[in-house]
């Protein structure tokens, strides 16, 4: 999963306000509802100290229509400079909740963006297409696109002075060169756009000629979605409903990806590591391509949050995650530690902080542009609910070597 949508954080030295609402309007009333639910959440935040600047800027974005019909939720991170931080959530949280803290609540909000998918849909028919993005939830976001073929005899009608068989191979190369023009817009949307999922839908055959047309990577990312058009008499709910299984099945497919190549590489003792102490080292030296988590880390923070809403506790103990792990930083993003000696030894002198693990964990991922996966409890073993996969390795590279012999199935960690 990619989280450079929490890039923006990197370099802010907080405290954060960080917000979970259900955005969910309903028919009647629409926005207010969500206005409503933000008030409660604000007098929680102005009771644990946050300053009327970032509760400001707060009203201003949940003030803002997501533009997504039916259920659905939203996270809002902010600091003294502003909103740094607003995501469409799949789905709308238990609890509106609001945290003023010294560090954002980001397992919540990456296990969220988990669901989220840079999808672009389009339709296509004989005489154009239309292209545009889809919400979590698989319904079209507003901004819709429109592109006319540039062949125009695409009808098969005959004529008195034409032949029938020239009429329709005018109209089938037309269809093609067509099919050639939007193929090819595709090609340039998923190179410069870098999405991770085309639906195509509309007209089949068109459908089927576009498919043949499309570049290596577009034809990669590209599934056919059934249902769909660009003129009347389609079906937008059942529509919308084929999109989210084709969304939900590029998901598990995007999840398992990750997972299957952590286990080879890590069966292979060769680019993967597993454990806090290794990920932190590989971290540090920027070979990280994504970064694996337990989900149960993420289910103990949401119950940690959930806690503090109900007033069961006055602080969550984000610090209390990975067996109560701490580790160090320093204020470049790639400045982590296990300890603070570590960083000194670096020649980092100024600016080394202690945050609690998951934290600082992620803050180094995000800065290297890795992605995040949440492993499922047996899907991977992982040391400490921490795991890694790399983009290269080196002599200088821990390796994770199985401890066969004792008949043990922990992994140690030893240098190369």
């Amino acid at each position: 999963m990619k989280i450079d949508w929490l890039k923006p954080l990197v370099g802010h030295p907080g405290p954060f306000a960080t917000v979970y609402l259900d955005a969910t309007r309903s028919a009647d009333a629409g926005d207010k509802d969500v206005v409503n639910r933000w008030k409660a959440v604000r007098r929680s935040l102005q009771q644990q100290g946050a300053p009327p600047g970032v509760l400001e800027s707060l009203d201003e974005a949940a003030s803002r229509s997501t533009w997504v019909a039916g259920p659905h939720g939203r996270v809002l991170i902010a600091d003294e400079s502003g909103v740094l931080v607003d995501r469409v959530l799949r789905n709308p949280p238990a609890v509106a909740t609001g945290l003023w803290h010294p560090v954002p609540a980001l397992l919540q909000a990456a296990r969220a963006g988990d669901e989220s998918v840079d999808a672009l849909c389009v339709a296509v028919d004989r005489h154009g297409a239309d292209f545009w993005p889809v919400n979590v939830n698989g319904t079209a976001k507003p901004e819709k696109q429109t592109m006319a073929g540039p062949h125009d005899e695409v009808s098969k009608t005959s004529s008195t002075r034409t032949k029938r068989a020239t009429i329709e191979s005018r109209a089938e190369d037309s269809w093609e060169r067509n099919a050639e023009a939007f193929a090819a817009e595709i090609d340039r949307r998923v190179a410069t756009q870098r999405h991770e999922l085309v639906l195509l839908t509309g007209d089949v055959r068109v459908v089927n000629l576009v498919k043949e047309e499309l570049g290596q990577e577009a034809s990669r990312v590209t599934v056919e979605v059934p249902g769909g058009g660009r003129g009347p008499g389609v079906h937008e709910e059942s529509f919308a409903e084929n999109v989210e299984d084709a969304l939900d099945s590029f998901r598990e497919r995007r999840r398992e990806q990750v997972l299957a190549e952590l286990r080879q590489e890590l069966g292979r003792e060769e680019g993967a590591v597993t454990s806090i102490d290794d990920v932190v080292q590989v971290l540090a030296r920027g070979q990280v391509k994504d970064l694996v988590l337990a989900e149960s880390l993420a289910d103990d923070a949401a119950r940690l949050l959930a806690a503090f809403s109900a007033g069961e506790t006055t602080r969550p103990d984000f610090g209390g995650l990975l067996n109560g792990r701490h580790l160090f930083i320093g204020p470049d993003p790639m400045h982590i530690a296990t300890s603070r000696a570590d960083l000194e030894a670096l020649g980092v002198t100024e600016g080394i902080e202690e945050l609690p693990a998951t934290s600082a964990l992620m803050r180094a991922a995000i800065a290297q542009d890795a992605g995040l996966t949440f492993a499922p409890e047996g899907s991977v073993e992982l040391i400490e609910g921490v795991g890694a996969t790399l983009r290269w390795t080196d002599n200088g590279t821990p390796k994770e070597v199985a401890a066969t012999m004792s008949g043990d199935d922990v992994r140690l960690a030893s240098p190369r």
